[in-house]
């Protein structure tokens, strides 16, 4: 009797694990070194793999997205994030935040310049007369510290950065963590927490470019685009914000439905799209940010059949369409990237928001939480 007990007992769990019920856990992630610094410092990569393909490199230099591989509706598996194939791409001055994780201040800060608490600061500047995603030595340009590696339902990678005061002109020390996370529901989340010792300013995102009908494939401007802001904030000719707030209701920046990204991108009556030499501007998606992520933007490939979709806390989403990708970059697999060969979706405060009261505040305080969650959903139409 206990022996049939036991067989009946083995077989109920195979059929478990058939069914998926009871199973070891899909997801994994593994570590490895990905090439050293010039000190001899180790850089690591992080490998987050699911049970249905999906494939996320992480590097520990600049916190960032080195290779996102996933199946097209045919299941033929592609590397659809640029970057580089190795270390010495990421330290070389042509690198374009590939993937990086971007801060203290993702984006513009007008001349470098803000005021908190009656106080000025002055930051780096590194972009024209302005100070762009963390001024000189941003956030990307420095080792994040792998503080925990988690396999499971959520295969995920947390790590740390410690920015001390003064840190390119910003006041108080902050300490900021970077949670990457795949699941098998082909969800990839990334948690961006940060807390403070002074009062100081805030705004990390995401700078993976994307191309899904492949990293090296050529031109992005086929693909299909929805982005759900119906306003944005021009900018002057420095891509500055002007403070204004305007509606995009019959522009070219018009992408409430799915539209194909090189349809209005060549409208020269459109004076943001020649300063910024194509798309690269913020979208209003709220006035201020929400607990919980919501649908802000989608893209399909219709070459591929591969779609994302992007979910995000932030009120602001900078959609920038890889204009300065000039051919002096070899990516990956070996191509050179050229303008347009890439899209770069950020969820973020608004631009240049400490110097525009009506923009929101990007203000953090000792006590407080910052946060920023982006989740990517990976799907495919079509196929047979």
């Amino acid at each position: 009797m206990k022996k049939n007990r036991l067989v009946c007992a083995v077989a109920t769990l195979g059929a478990l694990t058939f069914l998926g019920i009871g199973a070891a856990p899909a997801a994994t992630a593994v570590r490895s070194v990905f090439g050293h610094m010039p000190d001899g410092r180790p850089v690591y990569a992080v490998t987050l793999h699911n049970a249905h393909g999906i494939t996320v490199r992480l590097i520990t230099y600049g916190a960032r997205v080195q290779s996102i591989i996933t199946p097209d509706r045919n299941g033929h598996l592609t590397d659809v994030a640029l970057g580089y194939a190795n270390l010495a791409g990421y330290l070389s001055k042509g690198d374009a935040y590939f993937g990086a994780s971007v801060g203290r201040y993702a984006n513009r800060i007008a001349n470098g310049r803000f005021t908190l608490d009656g106080h000025k600061y002055q930051l780096t500047i590194n972009d024209g007369p302005n100070s762009l995603h963390g001024g000189l030595i941003g956030f990307d340009r420095h080792i994040w510290h792998i503080t925990a590696i988690h396999q499971g339902r959520n295969a995920s990678v947390t790590m740390r950065l410690i920015s001390p005061n003064g840190d390119q002109g910003y006041p108080g020390r902050l300490t900021v963590t970077a949670t990457y996370s795949l699941n098998d529901n082909n969800r990839l989340r990334i948690h961006y927490r940060a807390t403070t010792n002074a009062p100081t300013i805030v705004n990390i995102s995401n700078h993976t470019y994307w191309n899904l009908s492949g990293e090296g494939s050529g031109s992005i401007l086929n693909e299909r685009i929805m982005i759900a802001g119906r306003e944005m904030t021009p900018v002057n000719a420095t891509q500055i914000p002007t403070g204004k707030i305007v509606s995009v209701i019959g522009t070219p920046y018009d992408f409430l439905k799915l539209k194909t990204i090189g349809r209005d991108i060549r409208d020269g009556h459109s004076h943001q799209l020649v300063i910024g030499r194509g798309y690269d501007m913020n979208w209003v998606i709220s006035r201020k940010a929400v607990a919980r992520p919501r649908l802000v933007a989608r893209v399909v490939d219709p070459a591929s059949g591969r779609e994302i979709e992007l979910y995000s806390t932030q009120p602001g989403l900078q959609f920038y369409t890889g204009n300065y990708l000039n051919g002096t970059v070899v990516g990956t697999s070996g191509h050179i990237y050229r303008q347009s060969d890439g899209f770069v979706l950020e969820p973020q405060r608004f631009p240049d928001a400490p110097n525009h009261p009506n923009f929101g505040s990007a203000v953090l305080r000792p006590g407080q939480l910052y946060q920023n969650i982006i989740v990517y959903r990976f799907l495919t139409v079509g196929g047979h």
